[in-house]
């Protein structure tokens, strides 16, 4: 064999060895969505939530995952920090999947919750800046400013700005007083002055919570989404911070109110893995099914929460589409919140926001 014929053989064998190794590596890298067969049999997860028709709605998203992999899927819940950290501190973790609020897996990554392993899962499909070291989106909804359509009529707000302005936009505002401090809400306080988002500290929050205090005595700090859907039906606020899962039933019922969709506060369940779960692999797993097209497109179904995978197309009626927040549209409307700033002041944001529900 001629010199020139043993340098080709060798050519095209390392060719095809290196084709090879690109199919294996391609057929390696996870593909949101799926799953192997059997490959999860005879293991048990137990996947976590916020129960209701949500928790329903996503557990019946991951049904084909269960039938293919073979795994038992057990439920929990609610979502509670406190039960998670008792868990890692005690070495006694019980929960796999764990659906939490937005801050949670930021606040406590590496912590609580363990720093994901993003070659077990495909975030490719997921909205930018909606994946951290420590979660990916569940789904996402909005919170968004719905407007008394007989107090505005042809004048109507169109942003929060608007909602602090109560010399042009007189009216009973309502806001969300159910829990924890809305980041976002916050910082369109600050937007609404002049101030600036990126460069907050700590006084800001102070500067913010005074422009909440100046929308006057009658404004009301609603308990529950239910009471902020009852505010709607009623008529009794002209403007209300509203969860849009609350706000598309308040209209479906018959509210008279149009929403504002400009900078619309972005709103994210996440999916998280605790400290010291029992098999990580099969969490992975789990969660990258998830945010998958079908299962993000079934979840939609049944609980009106809008997808996270950017191809999905679930089949709702029409205004449950036009309440839900992944359009390219609604994508660019969208405002989220400076989680680094919330993340670094939790507490005191906590503390006076408390302050402020207490009526000090």
């Amino acid at each position: 064999m001629t010199t020139r014929n043993k340098l080709l053989r060798a050519s095209a064998a390392a060719l095809i060895i290196g084709a090879l190794c690109a199919g294996a590596t391609a057929q390696d890298k996870p593909v949101a969505g799926d799953t192997k067969e059997g490959s999860l049999k005879g293991k048990t997860l137990t996947f976590v939530s916020f129960g209701g028709i949500y928790q329903d709605g996503q557990v019946a998203s991951l049904k084909d995952f269960v039938d293919k992999t073979g795994v038992q899927l057990l439920q929990d819940g609610p979502t509670e920090i406190a039960k998670v950290q008792a868990q890692v501190e005690s070495g006694n973790v019980t929960w796999d999947v764990v659906d939490t609020g937005d801050l949670p897996p930021y606040v406590h990554c590496g912590t609580l919750f363990q720093k994901l392993d993003f070659s077990k899962i495909d975030v490719s499909n997921i909205p930018e800046g909606q994946v951290s070291e420590c979660s990916v989106p569940a789904m996402n909804y909005g919170v968004v400013l719905m407007y008394k359509n007989d107090t505005y009529k042809d004048n109507p707000p169109k942003s929060w700005k608007d909602f602090f302005d109560t010399e042009k936009f007189p009216g009973v505002r309502a806001i969300d007083g159910s829990g924890e401090p809305t980041g976002g809400f916050l910082e369109q306080a600050i937007l609404s002055t002049g101030g600036s988002a990126e460069n907050m500290t700590a006084d800001d929050i102070d500067k913010a919570l005074e422009v909440v205090r100046n929308l006057g005595p009658d404004t009301i700090y609603w308990k529950t989404g239910a009471e902020s859907q009852q505010l709607a039906e009623s008529g009794e606020a002209d403007m209300i911070m509203m969860w849009t899962g609350r706000a598309m039933t308040a209209v479906k019922n018959g509210a008279q109110y149009t929403p504002a969709w400009q900078d619309w506060l972005v709103v994210m369940d996440q999916l998280t893995i605790p400290v010291g779960a029992k098999d990580p692999d099969a969490a992975h797993a789990l969660i990258n099914y998830a945010v998958g097209k079908h299962a993000q497109e079934v979840m939609a179904e049944k609980t009106s929460y809008s997808p996270i995978h950017k191809d999905a197309q679930p089949k709702v009626e029409q205004i449950v589409a036009d309440f839900m927040t992944n359009t390219p549209e609604r994508h660019k409307q969208g405002y989220q919140q400076n989680i680094k700033f919330w993340v670094e002041n939790h507490q005191a944001a906590l503390e006076k926001w408390s302050a402020v529900m207490a009526g000090n």
